[in-house]
């Protein structure tokens, strides 16, 4: 999804743009699966996974190689688009990331997609090898930030989720309630 509302769009619509590039990993016969009968089935393949995810995978599914081979080229058509995107003139400004004004106006994009393909497009990014695939976690609806200027990559923020404080408050809150209803100690 890129920060230009399309024509027709309200103001300050986001357009959506599914891309089957960001496609969370193909796990073949271990789809909708829970972990635990995965590993009670598989406990060879998963553990051969876990150590080195480039030489083994599910048993149908795809393989890291075959992943990292989609994301890389989704990821450049995005690049290639927000590089096409005209953006305002500030003058000159540092191609040195940190220094000098950050311009909100900027071409950006936002990708929603699984852990398993953040992992792959975020050592795509970094120029991190696939190997290092397990270095990276990303808990659940956690965001992170990568920044791209002149060529130059930056990981802003990784995996935070400090915006979901609000939601485990509540949910806190509603487990107390039920449990002094229940009469819990």
């Amino acid at each position: 999804m890129t920060g230009a509302a399309a024509d027709g769009d309200q103001p300050g619509a986001v357009p959506l743009r599914p891309d089957p590039g960001f496609l969370e990993i193909g796990q073949g016969e271990w789809e909708g699966l829970p972990g635990d009968v995965v590993a009670a089935r598989w406990p060879d393949v998963l553990g051969a996974w876990r150590r080195d995810p480039l030489s083994a995978w599910a048993p149908g599914g795809e393989s890291l190689a075959e992943v990292d081979a989609r994301v890389r080229v989704a990821l450049a058509r995005l690049l290639r688009e927000l590089a096409a995107t005209p953006r305002a003139d500030t003058g000159p400004r540092s191609p040195v990331l940190g220094y000098g004004d950050e311009p909100a106006d900027d071409p950006w994009a936002v990708i929603v997609a699984h852990d398993g393909t953040f992992k792959v497009a975020a050592l795509a990014l970094l120029g991190l090898p696939l190997e290092r695939f397990w270095m990276l976690p990303f808990g659940l609806c956690g965001i992170s930030v990568i920044e791209i200027r002149d060529g130059r990559t930056r990981l802003r923020v990784h995996n935070t989720t400090d915006h979901l404080a609000e939601l485990e408050t509540e949910a806190e809150a509603a487990r107390e309630a039920a449990r002094a209803e229940a009469g819990a100690l």
